[in-house]
């Protein structure tokens, strides 16, 4: 047997009677480690011991000291039978080793029995007057860019070694914290004649002098800390409630079509002006879009923003085998390939021309036809040179030109349609975006416009009042 007994948090009075005769009766006592306040009174008592303290100077990191020590004690177990691991606080509270062994006892069938004691939680909770069924997150030092964190509830972080992990934390919390957020810096918490506790700022953190491997730290629960997710999720359901906003409990999926695309277009600006701010903004009202038919969708009993959420995750992992599973790809030709594969599986299509009808209607009419003759020279439906696709440009304008005079508008409508469905062929040659292209034309136009209409001001005319041939004459200047 596998006895593993919990050396408190530092205070001799933490230790249990029966800890204390488990380890003064056994031969073999194996400590994780020795810098610990109760070990000095161990000795006292004359129990002797091993530590594992050696094993930290030479592994690389946490992990594997943890491991390392848990594969050592059932090698002992197997030399020595019945043994002893002590460690501090709490056997089953942050002790990752004692987790180690655990797993370890369970495959090789060796019987362990646990001796519990009072942790740094217990000595934590007690020294702040925290009851933890009010919520109580704890979190290793090492795990903390692996962890949510939630400003509800309460959050101890422990294993703040030094000021390097302290550093390391601040940057982690400092992603969902205010940056002058109220903390506890705590060292030795339970163990009366060194424990301090002081209540710091977040960003005073990594500059307290007395960190050590005693030191912990406690974030309160503080709901009007920061605004998350669920605040967004909090508000529109406020704004949908029954003394919500009038306007906001009118909508509906269709109404809200317009919104969405107008907000895509404005994130689409602020890129292309570059403006972090403008992004951060215009991305938040994308975002209370996507929660906005979230919440519809609650309400109406169909879905809600979990449902939305699994289904793109579902979806990212289903779509990336050769990131989340065993498929190998070059380039991100293949990733491409295998997306359009996966794809197709997905929504069952039989023919190519299925592929075809499920790119969006409503997609801007420049990008949807790029996007069907893009699809179409994926099985060979294309031109072999640009030369070719021009050729075809300057067919469908003559096509305009024999029927633009004449009455059957529906024939109009078809030729122009060709000739710009011509044009987008000869831009996805050239690796040019339709959309792109005809929006920079349409900048060019305005400006020299612009230039235009300010000449003429310059000249105390209005524009109104001027010929063409005299707006041509500025046109053809405002092109130098």
């Amino acid at each position: 047997m596998i006895k593993i007994v919990g050396l408190g948090p530092g205070a001799k009075e933490a230790i249990t009677l029966g800890t204390l005769e488990v380890l003064k009766s056994s031969p073999k006592v194996f400590l994780r480690t020795a810098i610990h306040p109760n070990v000095n009174y161990l000795k006292e008592l004359g129990v002797n011991f091993e530590t594992y303290d050696y094993k930290y100077e030479n592994l690389d990191n946490f992990d594997e000291v943890y491991l390392s020590i848990a594969k050592d004690l059932i090698d002992e177990h197997k030399k020595n039978g019945d043994i002893v691991y002590a460690v501090p606080g709490h056997p089953l509270v942050a002790e990752k080793s004692v987790t180690n062994l655990l797993n370890l006892c369970k495959e090789e069938q060796i019987e362990t029995k646990i001796y519990p004691a009072v942790s740094f939680i217990d000595a934590i909770a007690e020294s702040l007057k925290i009851d933890i069924v009010e919520g109580l997150k704890i979190i290793d030092a090492f795990d903390i860019k692996n962890q949510i964190l939630d400003k509800r509830i309460g959050t101890v972080i422990t294993q703040v070694y030094n000021k390097y992990i302290a550093s390391e934390v601040k940057l982690a919390l400092n992603e969902y914290y205010k940056d002058d957020t109220e903390i506890y810096f705590i060292r030795a918490a339970g163990i009366k004649e060194i424990e301090n506790i002081r209540k710091i700022f977040l960003y005073e953190l990594d500059r307290q002098e007395d960190i050590d491997h005693l030191t912990s730290i406690y974030i309160p629960k503080d709901i009007n800390n920061t605004f998350d997710f669920y605040d967004l999720l909090s508000i529109m359901k406020t704004l949908r409630g029954e003394n919500g906003c009038p306007w906001d409990k009118e909508q509906t999926h269709e109404s809200l079509k317009k919104y969405l695309i107008e907000e895509c277009y404005e994130v689409l600006e602020a890129i292309d002006e570059n403006n972090d701010d403008m992004i951060i903004e215009e991305l938040g009202d994308v975002l209370f879009q996507v929660v906005f038919h979230s919440i519809i969708g609650e309400e109406e009993g169909f879905f809600n923003i979990n449902d939305v959420i699994k289904g793109i995750c579902v979806k990212m992992v289903e779509r990336h085998p050769h990131i989340f599973g065993n498929i190998k790809v070059k380039n991100s030709e293949d990733v491409l390939k295998n997306w359009d594969e996966i794809k197709r599986k997905e929504k069952g299509f039989k023919t190519y021309t299925e592929e075809l009808k499920h790119i969006s209607k409503n997609l801007p009419a420049l990008m949807r036809a790029e996007k069907v003759q893009a699809k179409a020279k994926k099985v060979g439906f294309d031109w072999n040179r640009v030369e070719d696709a021009l050729d075809k440009v300057l067919e469908e304008f003559y096509e305009v030109k024999d029927v633009y005079k004449g009455k059957n508008r529906a024939k109009i409508l078809e030729e122009l349609g060709d000739l710009i469905f011509a044009s987008v062929n000869v831009c996805r040659f050239l690796d040019i975006e339709p959309e792109n292209a005809l929006n920079y034309t349409i900048d060019k136009f305005i400006n020299r416009f612009e230039y235009i209409e300010k000449k003429a001001l310059e000249k105390g005319k209005d524009l109104k009042d001027m010929t063409l041939e005299e707006m041509d004459i500025l046109w053809e200047e405002s092109k130098k």
